[in-house]
């Protein structure tokens, strides 16, 4: 269903109305106009060139985790492109909203059941492992994504760029609102893990984020282990979850939608009421 409604909202919403977006979709609609290839066979080569990158670079468990998807979505978008429907034309505005509303719900339910597109998040996944091990995963993803659409104005025009702008930020607040519900906007992420100490690090060091560490005692074994606990944004969750899923899959881990956070952070709201 998440593939269905990101492929329908960009061949019916984003294409018709000569939009762009960021991830493996802007860059094949920019190339398309560069190199004069169909942007839906330009999406597959890049995401298998991504999906076989990230099998080379960072071993098998990561390929198969976006495999699914790096084959199949181009699949449906190429299909859905054949339909040559339009669900909105001739309002830019109109349509840089409901983009954002449709794709960033499909975005939300790829992302909840524990999948990737195989996109530019995959590839700052690579970039960090690589080459900016001293810069933050989602810092490299930002750069990525503006670049791309920074880049639009190259092919495109500025007022193209801006109207893009307001569809990334729709979509990455539905993508929270999917994955978390509309009253959080920070997430307390509980994890209990063997690998607590890398855990820590990867938190501190690249997400950067505190962590507080406290003892408890399993009802079943009756042993003690010691729980992290931290506070962050629900697409910090998400990499941090990735982390966890690579380095101890029988991690547990326990997520809390958070109202709100008073004190100092990055996102928090500052007690002073300043």
């Amino acid at each position: 269903m998440g593939c269905l409604l990101i492929a329908f909202s960009i061949t019916s919403i984003l294409r018709p109305n000569g939009l762009i977006t960021g991830g493996i979709t802007g860059i094949s609609i920019i190339l398309e106009k560069l190199i004069h290839i169909k942007y839906t066979y330009i999406n597959y080569m890049l995401s298998i060139s991504v999906l076989t990158f990230a099998w080379i670079s960072m071993g098998k468990r990561e390929g198969i985790k976006i495999i699914t998807l790096s084959i199949i979505f181009p699949i449906i978008l190429i299909i859905f492109e054949r339909f040559n429907y339009s669900f909105i034309k001739n309002d830019m505005m109109l349509a840089s909203v409901y983009f954002g509303l449709i794709c960033g719900i499909g975005s939300g339910l790829v992302l909840k059941r524990g999948f990737s597109m195989g996109g530019t998040d995959t590839i700052a996944k690579i970039l960090h492992h690589k080459i900016f091990t001293f810069v933050s995963i989602s810092e490299i993803l930002l750069c990525i994504d503006g670049t791309l659409i920074a880049s639009s104005v190259i092919v495109y025009n500025s007022n193209i760029a801006l109207y893009a702008i307001i569809s990334q930020i729709i979509m990455v607040n539905m993508i929270d609102a999917v994955m978390f519900g509309f009253g959080s906007k920070k997430v307390k992420l509980e994890i209990i893990s063997d690998h607590h100490q890398a855990i820590t690090q990867y938190i501190i060091h690249t997400i950067k984020r505190g962590v507080t560490s406290y003892e408890v005692k399993g009802g079943y074994k009756n042993l003690p282990r010691l729980k992290l606990l931290t506070l962050c944004s629900p697409r910090e969750s998400m990499l941090i979850k990735r982390y966890i899923a690579e380095t101890d899959p029988d991690a547990f881990v326990d997520v809390l939608p958070v109202i709100s956070v008073w004190g100092k952070g990055i996102g928090f709201d500052r007690l002073s009421g300043e």
